[in-house]
């Protein structure tokens, strides 16, 4: 039974490593204007979207510290001690898995002041000491194009980033998680995510609030992966309701026909996506609930390429192979009573519906 146990805890704790991050800290210094860390100094971040507030005091040296806080904002964060002026720095933005500095400088009461103007930025602390890693934000997934309206279209900004390798390592060797769930496809001749071979999406870029792309983090709790670890971390509630409608299509005659000056021939393709999000509060400051349904209706050709028609001579996506030949090899096979089926001119349709 002991043993039992011991190997229960184990697999707890090594699942515990294995999980990816969805959260942020804050980090920073209390002085006075006389260039004095103040102890004890009282602390307070409120999240200014929910109401959340984190809260806590400053050590011997000044120092203080917030840990797993919401990520985005904008936060208000306040710094407070007996007989100085209140200190309030807004609009700071937290990203995902980051540390973010900042620094107070608190102003004695008894001095007197015509005006009193107190600036600071948020910056990231100790940037230069995590690793390669790049995050992508609200503000990039909703102003940056998107063809395919998936994560990928995004990761790409990672500099050593290639379709969905990193580093040039296979997309097998990436670990995707989501919510700090892992998020991969086990399956190894497939796509390195849920939806594989279909072409879909497991989830509605709607629904994403931040993604990180680490290719070398100096951190311990990222593990499993050799190639990148992709965090995802989807939306949540705030204390308004809000919600978003939306529709997307595309077809063959949005796509050139023409390759470095050589025409091609455009497959056929034909894709509708829509859907709708919402979120608001349940409790205010409290509870909150958001919650995304997408649809997604594809046909696109079985093959980008056609066979040689013999009139002209192999383009881009024109095989070598003569569609003649292509004919005798399919007649005589039926001869032996298999359907070899089409070998161009055929579609594909793939349907998605996907909520959380």
């Amino acid at each position: 039974m002991k043993k039992i146990f011991t190997l229960l805890f184990f697999a707890i704790g090594l699942q515990a490593i294995i999980a990816q991050t969805t959260t942020s800290n804050i980090k920073g210094t209390v002085k006075s204007s006389n260039n004095e860390f103040l102890p004890e100094a009282s602390i307070l971040a409120i999240h200014t979207p929910t109401g959340t507030k984190y809260s806590t005091v400053s050590n011997s040296d000044g120092r203080f510290s917030m840990l797993n806080m919401k990520i985005g904002g904008p936060y208000k964060v306040i710094a407070t001690f007996v007989g100085y002026q209140t200190q309030e720095i807004a609009d700071v933005f937290l990203e995902l898995g980051k540390t973010s500095a900042l620094e107070f400088v608190l102003v004695s009461e008894s001095q007197s002041l015509n005006e009193v103007k107190v600036t600071s930025k948020s910056k990231v602390f100790g940037s230069g000491r995590t690793g390669a890693e790049t995050t992508i934000g609200r503000k990039e997934l909703s102003t940056l194009p998107s063809i395919s309206r998936s994560a990928e279209d995004f990761t790409r900004l990672e500099p050593s980033a290639s379709g969905g390798s990193f580093g040039g390592r296979n997309d097998q060797y990436n670990n995707y998680s989501l919510n700090g769930a892992i998020f991969n496809n086990p399956f190894g001749l497939d796509a390195a995510t849920p939806g594989g071979q279909t072409g879909s999406q497991p989830i509605s870029l709607d629904a994403i609030e931040q993604i990180q792309v680490a290719v070398a983090p100096y951190d311990v709790t990222l593990s499993g992966f050799t190639g990148a670890s992709v965090n995802a971390v989807t939306k949540s509630g705030t204390n308004e309701f809000h919600g978003t409608a939306y529709s997307y299509f595309r077809n063959d005659a949005m796509t050139g026909n023409r390759v470095k000056g050589q025409d091609i021939v455009v497959p056929n393709l034909e894709q509708t996506q829509a859907g709708f999000s919402i979120g608001g509060p349940i409790v205010k400051n409290k509870l909150f609930f958001f919650a995304n349904y997408e649809i997604d209706q594809r046909s696109d050709s079985g093959s980008n390429v056609v066979a040689n028609d013999g009139n002209s001579t192999t383009g881009v996506n024109e095989t070598r192979v003569l569609a003649t030949d292509l004919m005798h090899v399919s007649t005589e096979l039926s001869k032996l009573g298999y359907n070899s089926g089409s070998y161009q001119g055929f579609t594909h349709n793939s349907n998605s519906n996907k909520g959380i």
